[in-house]
């Protein structure tokens, strides 16, 4: 299992991107979160198979259609593995 926290930013908060996220997670059976940061950019916790979350990884770079993404950081973080995907 592999566990990542990204920090997504640009025009991505009002724009539907977590709950997309958690729409794209689910299916790939990813766990995690997506939570609002005060900076106007997004975090995301995905835990989940290697290629499902490098998959998941992919598209944040693109997000949903009414966002605009800049820039996505991501690091490999060590948790224990959260039993659903939660929007927050």
């Amino acid at each position: 299992m592999t566990c990542r926290q990204f920090k997504v930013s640009g025009r991505v908060q009002g724009v539907f991107f977590r709950a997309s996220t958690r729409d794209v997670a689910v299916p790939m059976h990813i766990t995690g979160h997506a939570i609002n940061l005060p900076d106007g950019s997004v975090e995301v916790l995905a835990c989940g198979e290697a290629a499902a979350v490098a998959e998941l990884e992919r598209w944040l770079h693109d997000g949903p259609p009414m966002a605009s993404v800049t820039n996505v950081e991501g690091i490999d973080v060590d948790c224990e593995k959260p039993q659903r995907f939660t929007v927050g």
